[in-house]
């Protein structure tokens, strides 16, 4: 079981889990249980971790409990959007947003920065990647991503402006896996699986109307598609973190036992190859424009 990979080519090597740190950045989580949580992260080994802009005061716990030991992981984060005295989605605000997120991380320098969800019509005009690819260029960041779906990754993908990509991926959301992770992978790009956990859509006994997983939960039992009696958040996590021309699979949580348990499955490998038929027969089967979800 290849536990840790290399990051495309671009010379990073990271874990098959990383963590997404949306759930660090919750005013709820205690500063004693953001620090104690971060350092476990690292103490598992764990060589990858996913921040943004809008994830509360994720960038800022990361920099204040972490950046000591920023030798141990790649760090990534996303720009282009709620800086004070900037439009979103214009040149001006990438640099603008790379330089706070230093300020917060607490580093001299960023490996992995997306644009995040940024429209089809402003990447392909809007001067934001070249923008992006300037501040790779000046030593501010390693790496220009995208983090997206659907049109928009395809363009970024064959633009030749990033070094790698985030997007969507879960047994119900197949859409990258299938029609676009390929291509990445064959330019050498490293690949980030984002919503791997998809949005644990069963823990609801019935449709969550205007939930997040409410999408999910309507793809998975439209696919008819079983587990095979496997527990959920297994199939999950094996799923995402061994999916083909995935580096790692992201997740994201504040809880020290709840990350390592999912450490622990993914360690587990690649599920069956007939579940693994299975779940990709259910989703292509019943795909009625199941676009990636954002």
């Amino acid at each position: 079981m290849e536990w840790t990979r290399p990051f495309g080519n671009t010379g990073f090597t990271v874990t098959a889990l990383g963590l997404g740190g949306g759930q660090v950045g919750n005013k709820e989580l205690s500063e004693a249980e953001a620090e104690r949580f971060l350092n476990n992260v690292l103490d598992q080994g764990i060589t990858l971790i996913d921040t943004a802009r809008g994830y509360g005061l994720s960038e800022e716990r990361i920099g204040k409990y972490i950046s000591h030991r920023r030798s141990e992981f790649v760090l990534s984060t996303k720009v282009g959007y709620s800086i004070d005295g900037f439009e979103d989605w214009t040149p001006a605000i990438i640099p603008a947003g790379i330089e706070r997120a230093l300020k917060l991380l607490k580093t001299d320098v960023l490996d992995v920065v997306h644009l995040h969800s940024c429209p089809l019509e402003t990447l392909k005009t809007g001067g934001v990647a070249e923008a992006l690819v300037k501040c790779k260029e000046e030593g501010k960041i390693k790496i220009a991503s995208y983090s997206g779906e659907n049109e928009e990754l395809e363009w970024a993908i064959q633009s030749g402006l990033f070094g790698s990509v985030q997007t969507s991926v879960n047994p119900t959301d197949q859409r990258s896996l299938h029609n676009y992770i390929p291509q990445a992978a064959a330019k050498g790009m490293g690949v980030i699986g984002k919503r791997p956990n998809s949005n644990a859509f069963w823990t609801h006994a019935s449709r969550p109307i205007g939930d997040y997983s409410e999408e999910y939960w309507v793809r998975w039992h439209a696919m008819k598609a079983s587990a095979d009696g496997m527990d959920m958040q297994e199939l999950v996590v094996r799923f995402a973190t061994h999916a083909p021309g995935v580096s790692t699979a992201i997740f994201g949580t504040a809880n020290v036992d709840h990350f390592n348990k999912n450490i622990e499955l993914a360690k587990k490998g690649p599920l069956p190859e007939e579940l693994i038929d299975s779940l990709t027969t259910a989703f292509k089967a019943h795909d009625k424009g199941w676009t990636g979800q954002i």
